[in-house]
């Protein structure tokens, strides 16, 4: 392969964000108003977590990155439901939650400056953290297939399996930076979620990462815009937007975490206080999470 394309095809892979929603999914989000406030998450546009079930407790804890607790809530979880997936697969994120704290991968600025993201340095896992959530991961899917082979329209399977993929493919972007790895993940997790969705249109949880890839690739020059649509790759900045504005609002497990996703947008857009707005409502929501109102202090 000639050196320009390796490089090109490098950096396809190097405009993820932190994908727990793991839906590579290209169908169309429901398209929402895209003012300048809309775009970002206006306060009547965006709630607030509203626990929902069992698994709940484990996510209020994550995102107070309160991980130990959080391994607790799960766990306690998959002992009342030893044949739902999604509680294995919620404590392998809470795993790969925790080493991404660790390692300080989660920076609003990193993100929002695209150099500094492209520039980022190769990071040391924790290799008994590595091997925890791959067996987490493991026996997510072990469930899933399972589940799957009583009843092969089981949404709630076809969804942990995706989280699963896309968690591995965050996990070799992110930490190891081995891009080949993180696309043949997310290649899986697209399928999977396309899946998700045609069998529970409402698991609005799944438009995050379509959301992320839309906007983040639309932030690309021109000529690798056009090369990465080839791929089958999302690069429309307002569908962006409105997918995890759709998440944002109408999500569940990973509504916070869109709305953080949709203060990094701001920042990038120039909409400074729009960020420091939707982090500082995020901090009141998570007050043991100190990261919020870090991040909200550094912009400028």
């Amino acid at each position: 392969m000639p050196q320009a394309a390796k490089r090109v095809k490098g950096r396809r892979l190097r405009s993820g964000w932190l994908l727990l929603a793991a839906g590579w999914s290209l169908l169309a989000a429901p398209r929402l108003p895209l003012g300048a406030a809309a775009a970002y998450g206006a306060p009547d546009e965006v709630s607030a977590y509203h626990p929902q079930n069992g698994l709940d407790p484990g996510y209020v804890d994550l995102y107070n990155l309160d991980f130990a607790d959080a391994h607790k809530q799960f766990s306690a979880w998959m002992q009342a439901h030893p044949e739902d997936p999604l509680g294995a697969a919620s404590d392998a994120a809470a795993y790969l939650f925790a080493e991404f704290d660790r390692l300080s991968i989660i920076d609003v600025e990193l993100f929002a400056d695209q150099s500094r993201f492209d520039s980022r340095s190769k990071l040391t896992p924790d290799p008994a953290v590595r091997q925890a959530f791959e067996d987490r991961a493991d026996q997510t899917n072990r469930l899933a297939d399972a589940a799957l082979a009583r009843n092969p329209a089981d949404a709630n399977a076809l969804y942990a399996k995706t989280l699963v993929c896309g968690m591995r493919s965050d996990y070799a972007l992110m930490i190891e930076k081995r891009d080949l790895e993180a696309l043949s993940y997310s290649k899986q997790a697209t399928a999977l979620s396309r899946q998700t969705l045609a069998l529970q249109p409402t698991m609005y949880d799944a438009y995050m990462a379509s959301g992320v890839e839309n906007y983040m690739l639309s932030l690309k020059w021109a000529p690798l815009r056009w090369m990465l649509s080839w791929t089958g790759a999302g690069t429309d900045r307002q569908l962006g937007i409105s997918q995890l504005q759709v998440t944002a609002s109408r999500g569940h497990y990973l509504a916070p975490f869109a709305r953080m996703m949709l203060a990094v947008a701001a920042i990038r857009d120039g909409h400074a206080q729009q960020a420091r707005d939707i982090l500082t409502a995020l901090a009141k929501e998570f007050p043991r999470n100190s990261l919020y109102i870090r991040e909200r202090d550094r912009i400028h």
